[in-house]
């Protein structure tokens, strides 16, 4: 289940909003055309690294680095240094030495997050084809997420499902909606790890199930089929080096039934 909020052209940099998504890769060059041939990014460089353009406005970054990793989602953040002690008071990891601009973190329930102090003049384009549309942390335990992040970023929580059956919540920032949570299920294997989700936007003139299909002729893999839900038509991928993410397209709304209601309906973890 997933709740995609329609999003500004550009993503508004309150504390604990989205301000942007990166991916390390071992070999630049062949994730560039991969991430090309799947939305069309431009890309521009960076000290060594890529920065995806769409429309003109940056929208994602891919790192060069000798280990390659999942997509990162950062939370906005006036301090690092300061949300990292925060975040050890409260509980979580602190992964390596934090800047004052940057720090990733694992949460209580051990997904991964970054924190990213950006200026005032801050550029995240979330809006067209192959931009960020929404991200939601998967854990298996939901209350202590749920607290975990209202108190380290403010956010104000609401239940979206029974709490039971269908475990979503909702995190906002001043009455706006911003991610998601959701507590995993039998529709996970028991060894799928607590994770953040990166879904990117598909425009309704490409869909999902093309989306879907460029992957696999990219050499990624899909890992849960399209699927339709009351917020757009929705499938998990991986790219060429096996890095997960949700492609969705918010035109394709569908009601779904009770007996509908809790995809995704395969672990995306699944080699």
């Amino acid at each position: 289940m997933s709740i995609v909020p329609n999003s500004p052209v550009l993503a508004e940099m309150h504390h604990g909003a989205p301000c942007w998504v990166d991916l390390a890769t071992t070999d630049l060059q062949a994730t560039t055309d991969f991430y090309s041939g799947l939305f069309g990014w431009y890309f521009t460089d960076s000290g060594g690294n890529a920065i995806a353009l769409v429309d003109g406005l940056p929208v994602a970054e891919l790192v060069a680095a000798p280990q390659p990793s999942a997509w990162t989602l950062y939370l906005n953040t006036p301090h690092a240094r300061a949300t990292s002690e925060k975040v050890f008071a409260l509980g979580g990891r602190v992964l390596g030495e934090p800047s004052d601009n940057v720090t990733i973190v694992a949460d209580p329930t051990g997904a991964v997050v970054g924190f990213r102090h950006v200026p005032p003049d801050w550029v995240f384009g979330t809006n067209g084809h192959g931009a960020y549309a929404w991200a939601e942390l998967n854990t298996r335990d939901g209350q202590v997420a749920d607290e975990f992040f209202a108190e380290l970023c403010g956010f104000e929580v609401a239940q979206i499902g029974d709490g039971q059956a269908v475990d979503y919540t909702l995190w906002g920032l001043q009455g706006n909606t911003v991610l998601g949570r959701q507590r995993m299920g039998r529709a996970f294997p028991p060894d799928t790890p607590p994770h953040w989700m990166v879904y990117f936007t598909a425009a309704p003139e490409i869909g999902t199930d093309s989306a879907a299909t460029r992957v696999l002729e990219l050499g990624g893999r899909v890992t849960v089929e399209p699927y339709d839900t009351p917020f757009g038509r929705i499938t998990v991928v991986a790219d060429h080096t096996g890095a997960v993410f949700s492609v969705i397209d918010p035109s394709r709304t569908t009601p779904l039934s009770d007996d509908e209601v809790g995809a995704p309906i395969d672990d995306p973890y699944d080699e």
